[in-house]
């Protein structure tokens, strides 16, 4: 029986912060996708869960701090083309901050914005398709009734 080729990948983690009906995202300092907008996350380190890399990656890159049991699984994303540095999986989580939460760049996020969830956010990777996928689970109303595309990867 011929053996099956492996393939290295990387764990990520990424967060969809919600307050107020809007997404938190942040303008990437780093390439690939710099200067573009894209969901606070990140690797998932040795010996780390993905929940306490997302937990970790939200306070690194906005200063948010939430609890591991503040996060929602939003799903799981692995398609093979999601990243153009390699083979990603990613695990999304949803989780909602108090209205008066504040959140200032920092890490390799060189600004942060609170947006409105809508189709034309021209997210980095996969993030639209991770977004809607969170404004679904979460019964957010999008802004426009556009449907999210969730092929779209920019």
């Amino acid at each position: 029986m011929a053996e099956k080729p492996t393939e290295a990948f990387q764990v990520t983690a990424d967060v969809v912060c919600v307050r107020d009906g809007k997404i938190l995202l942040i303008e990437r300092g780093w390439d690939p996708h710099k200067g573009s907008l894209a969901l606070p996350g990140g690797y998932v380190d040795a010996g780390e869960t993905a929940k306490a890399a997302a937990v970790r990656e939200l306070k690194e890159e906005t200063g948010i701090v939430v609890r591991e049991t503040d996060l929602e699984l939003v799903g799981f994303y692995d398609e093979p083309d999601r990243d153009p540095r390699g083979r990603f999986v990613s695990v999304a989580f949803a989780v909602t901050v108090l209205a008066d939460t504040v959140a200032k760049a920092g890490d390799d996020a060189v600004a942060v914005q609170w947006h409105a969830p809508t189709a034309d956010l021209h997210l980095a990777f996969d993030h639209n398709r991770i977004v809607g996928d969170a404004v679904t689970k979460l019964g957010l109303q999008p802004v426009s009734r556009v449907r999210f595309n969730p092929r779209r990867t920019h």
